[in-house]
């Protein structure tokens, strides 16, 4: 995985080669959770069915499910528990990623590029996997997973993902300079997003006054824009998908700038204990 290049590569090759080392990064960030990747595999699924589960359980206990939407109501709860656990478990796993003192960075070509490449693959391997699993096993069972627009849907996924990736970026510089505090930040993130996200309601049905509650956040948009593309009795007004797509290009510069400066001025010496 790790080796030293005796001569001087072309760019196509010195892109092959880091190709094949954050492939292999990714495969190894993919087994760190779990020895036994299906079994890692399966607990992350488990995970999203029995969120799943006590959503459709608080719903139906509430009486609120079927004014919901016009369409699946499990198929309804599932756009937004999909979309949720791929962004919050994207920005974990990249905020976790190894930084600039970590002792992989001491072996070439190997650098943090490559470490928060392989984090937010591996990632979205896990949640392609678990999704179209359940989703599969979901068809099976009823027979009622139709999407309107497949294509935007898929998009919206990415985007969750990608806008993950993002904001665990900017953790990730964080964390060299002020750990506890990113490692707080983080974990309040993903607490305010059970409910930011708006993944247990509808844009168009929230008043003005709690809409501006919620509007703010990326995610929110993308779950409501993704319920649009799902079913065709639902139209999006007051979410868009450019807000999302220009707020994580905005944190990806930003987490990069970030990342940048704390490799080039962190030391390894921060980490030591007295």
């Amino acid at each position: 995985m790790f080796q030293a290049s005796s001569k001087k590569q072309s760019r196509v090759e010195a892109a092959w080669s880091m190709g094949e080392v954050i492939y292999h990064a990714t495969v190894r960030s993919v087994r760190q959770a779990h020895s036994n990747a299906l079994f890692g595999l399966l607990i992350n699924m488990m995970q999203t069915m029995i969120l799943v589960g006590v959503f459709f359980l608080l719903f139906s206990l509430m009486g609120r499910g079927g004014g919901k939407v016009r369409g699946d109501f499990l198929l309804y709860i599932m756009t937004g528990i999909f979309l949720f656990m791929t962004h919050v478990k994207t920005m974990k796993s990249v905020s976790s990623a190894a930084g600039p003192t970590s002792s992989m960075m001491q072996h070439a070509p190997m650098n943090t590029f490559i470490s928060i490449s392989s984090s937010a693959l591996s990632e979205l391997y896990t949640q392609v996997l678990s999704v179209s699993v359940v989703l599969s096993i979901y068809e099976l069972w009823t027979g009622n997973v139709t999407f309107q627009h497949i294509q935007g849907v898929v998009g919206m996924f990415l985007l969750a993902w990608f806008s993950g990736l993002c904001v665990g970026l900017n953790f990730l510089a964080l964390k060299p300079w002020f750990p506890q505090f990113s490692r707080v930040a983080t974990q309040i993130y993903s607490r305010a997003n059970m409910i930011a996200s708006g993944k247990m309601f509808l844009a168009n049905t929230l008043p003005s006054t709690m809409l501006a509650m919620f509007d703010w956040n990326p995610l929110f948009h993308i779950i409501d824009q993704a319920r649009g593309f799902t079913f065709v009795n639902y139209n999006p007004h007051y979410s868009n998908t450019l807000y999302p797509l220009l707020v994580s290009l905005v944190l990806l510069f930003t987490g990069m700038l970030g990342e940048s400066y704390t490799r080039k001025h962190a030391s390894a010496s921060w980490g030591a204990k007295n």
